[in-house]
């Protein structure tokens, strides 16, 4: 049985550049693969775009509200007419832009369709908060590997920072694709709280008081 695996990483950790990676070695190997990437991410427009300068155009965007399998399916169906091979893995950047729906549609591709995906994405937000399309990942996926980058202090960095003019903020809409203005930092849980002041989420999740009482709950006397 195929697998959905998921590759994850704070920022600058190389998850692009890995997947480019993969996608040699498969063809390499004479072997066909599919890339794909959500179309929010407009960095590079249709290209998969690598921190080393390794560019390459995907094979299908997927916009919010899209059938990732309809597309897939497509896809497919066109590189086996033109080779005559079948599609031996798709491989998806920027997954944590992806919606929950569409992250089960790649476990369904997987498992129905016997073909390995491959998904690479960041876990949290700037304000440490999971993208929706991350945290069904780190639910369903059968492989999770962490790519691993590191803070400027030198530990492993876990958060990426948002930078707006070269300072740190810490509010604001969770997507917002870096580029002239914007930037992000990955950094290690200690540096993150130093520059948020101690701050985490921002406020985006109601803290709960939980109470006890003094005797035993009453469902378990």
């Amino acid at each position: 049985m195929s697998k959905l695996y998921f590759r994850y990483g704070a920022m600058n950790s190389g998850k692009s550049t890995a997947l480019l990676q993969a996608a040699f070695n498969y063809e390499e190997r004479d072997q066909q693969v599919l890339l794909a990437k959500p179309d929010i991410d407009t960095k590079g427009d249709n290209e998969i775009v690598s921190r080393l300068g390794v560019t390459r155009p995907v094979d299908f965007t997927v916009g919010p509200d899209e059938d990732i399998y309809v597309a897939f399916a497509t896809e497919r169906a066109r590189v086996l007419r033109s080779t005559g091979v079948d599609v031996s893995c798709l491989l998806v950047d920027e997954a944590q832009f992806l919606s929950e729906s569409q992250v089960d549609d790649l476990l369904r591709i997987a498992i129905l369709e016997g073909v390995p995906v491959l998904a690479y994405g960041i876990r949290t937000d700037f304000q440490t908060v999971a993208f929706p399309g991350s945290r069904r990942l780190l639910e369903i996926a059968h492989s999770l590997e962490e790519l691993k980058t590191i803070c400027r202090c030198g530990r492993k960095a876990v958060f990426n920072a948002r930078t707006v003019d070269g300072r740190f903020i810490f509010d604001g809409a969770q997507v917002a694709i870096d580029g002239q203005d914007v930037g992000y930092q990955s950094l290690c849980g200690a540096c993150y709280l130093e520059e948020s002041e101690g701050v985490l989420n921002n406020g985006r999740r109601e803290r709960v008081e939980l109470s006890y009482q003094a005797g035993p709950d009453a469902d378990f006397a």
